[in-house]
């Protein structure tokens, strides 16, 4: 059996950078080695490529970028491949399928996969265009109301609107407080804030648009944090089981999901089967809502005083770290890492 030679790309210039290249360590550390050749290109957070062939460990601790070697994926569609430059030659290493592990900006809002869809290069995960207006919450909003999916209030604010009074009357009136104040373009529970009065709010969406000229923000819901795995293509697509989050803070925020060991992830949730495959539900109508393909997490909540199914968000591009919820929810229902891994590739090979 011929070796499929897959790309792990993983780094790049967003927030989350660190958190790639954790995500990347565990897809390498878990591919099938009997099936595949695997090539670590990293982005580093200026934003130069380079193919890294050493210790796993370097990847996630930083030190991979002291050994790269220049390369970067061609938009060449006749080309299919990577091109090397060591000195002043460059060679083309052909490519069957890469992996993103690229979360935030310029990975998972369909930027780089808008140069995989040039290269005609399968890829794992969403296309463009899912990609892209899942990255953008505001977008995905809009979408899940059109779908009629229930979700929490929301305004939109621009980062030039900030200091206008009408904008904080209209969330004050629309949303009260508590509310929450997000940038329209970060994962990881970057820049997130929890507004208790109009002091907070202000902070809050200057904080907010340090990271995005964009800003959501929501009503408060007093409720369980649910999150729910999907595998597959828009008409063949399955959900896992359901996994709670038990934040250690006041709320999932960036400290509180990777740096306090306080916060817990227990799956499958101690819920009614019933509630658990009405949520299921809702995450495969989120997901073809958005037209996702390959793999996504979709979050809820479950409101505590009516057990109403709240859509939150959705991640396209989910962690893969030894805390990452999307992969210890197929392991609860019996898919290891290896053989999801596996799956997602043979989704990626099969096109959107």
């Amino acid at each position: 059996m011929n070796k499929k030679t897959i790309v792990v790309l993983f780094g790049g210039q967003s927030s989350e950078h660190e958190v790639s290249r954790v995500s990347a360590s565990t897809i390498i550390s878990n591919i099938s080695q009997s099936k595949y050749y695997v090539i670590p290109v990293g982005i580093t957070k200026e934003g130069r490529w380079m193919i890294y062939n050493g210790p796993v460990e370097n990847i996630k601790n930083g030190e991979w970028e002291k050994y790269g070697t220049p390369a970067v994926l061609s938009p060449d569609a006749t080309q299919r491949g990577l091109i090397k430059v060591v000195g002043t030659k460059a060679k083309i290493i052909p490519v069957d399928v890469v992996i993103p592990v690229l979360h935030g900006k310029w990975g998972e809002d369909g930027t780089v996969q808008g140069l995989l869809e040039l290269a005609q290069i399968p890829y794992v995960g969403c296309g463009v265009l899912s990609s892209s207006v899942s990255m953008d919450k505001v977008f995905t909003k809009i979408i899940a109301k059109n779908a009629k999916i229930t979700q929490a209030e929301f305004v939109c604010v621009l980062k030039s609107e900030i200091g206008k009074k009408s904008v904080i009357t209209k969330i004050e009136k629309k949303l009260g407080y508590p509310c929450f104040i997000k940038p329209a373009n970060a994962g990881s529970s970057v820049g997130i804030t929890k507004a208790h009065n109009q002091e907070e709010l202000i902070e809050g969406l200057k904080l907010a648009a340090e990271h995005d000229r964009k800003i959501l923000v929501e009503e408060f819901i007093d409720g369980r944090e649910l999150e729910c795995a999907v595998l597959g293509s828009v008409d063949r697509a399955e959900a896992s089981t359901v996994g709670e989050i038990l934040a250690a803070a006041e709320f999932y925020d960036y400290d509180a999901k990777y740096n306090n060991a306080e916060s817990k992830t227990v799956i499958p949730a101690e819920l009614d089967e019933d509630i658990i495959n009405a949520i299921r539900k809702v995450a495969l109508k989120v997901f073809r809502s958005v037209d996702g393909s390959g793999l996504a997490r979709v979050d809820f909540f479950l409101e505590k005083e009516t057990n109403r199914i709240i859509f939150n968000e959705l991640n396209t591009l989910p962690g893969f770290t030894a805390i990452s919820m999307y992969p210890k929810l197929w392991e609860a229902v019996g898919k290891p890492l290896e053989e999801l891994i596996d799956e997602l590739i043979s989704l990626a090979c099969c096109g959107k």
